[in-house]
């Protein structure tokens, strides 16, 4: 059985995006610019990724037009757009929770939740995020992208590993209990 994953970059004041859906600001402090981080190792324990259509659209025409960055990789693009099914890429309307079970039950490796803020919120609040690894970036942006949404109450969380690189602190979480 796999694990579901929210793998993210934020500001430090909790942001995944400035208020215009720009990532501009996703780079560390400079001081290791040659460090690896630790997307490559975590990318490696990817069985498939699960993103919203903003940032599948933000991927092919901003970040990575004409070339697919997660070849090999099955993506589920979670949308209510009726979009015909690409090689490797498909596209799904309906209940998130029961496709993250469903890939949950069909993988061994992580279930990568990619982004953004809608599907992360959408899948906190069904208690379906086995894994918090939140990269946090050292800028501040005051507004933007928020990526907790209010929530019914509290989400107590457990410290499972924290690790840095070139100014970015990587913090592994994992839930103490699924009661929302």
């Amino acid at each position: 059985m796999g694990q579901i994953v929210l793998y993210l970059a934020i500001s430090v004041d909790g942001y995944l995006a400035d208020e215009r859906g720009g990532v501009g600001w996703l780079g560390g402090d400079g001081s290791e610019p040659d460090a690896p981080g630790s997307y490559p190792a975590f990318l490696n324990t990817v069985d498939a990724i699960v993103m919203g259509w903003t940032t599948y659209h933000q991927l092919v025409t901003e970040l990575s037009p004409g070339v697919w960055p997660y070849e090999g990789l099955p993506c589920y693009v979670a949308t209510h757009r009726q979009e015909e099914d690409q090689e490797g890429i498909f596209f799904r309307g309906g209940d998130l929770a029961v496709l993250v079970d469903r890939l949950k039950a069909e993988h061994t490796g992580s279930i990568w939740i990619c982004g953004g803020a809608s599907v992360a919120g959408q899948l906190l609040k069904a208690g379906r995020i086995d894994k918090l690894w939140l990269s946090i970036i050292p800028t501040v942006l005051g507004r933007g992208v928020r990526l907790f949404p209010e929530l019914p109450q509290e989400l107590p969380l457990k410290l499972a590993g924290v690790e840095h690189w070139n100014g970015i602190v990587d913090l592994g979480l994992v839930y103490l209990r699924r009661d929302l």
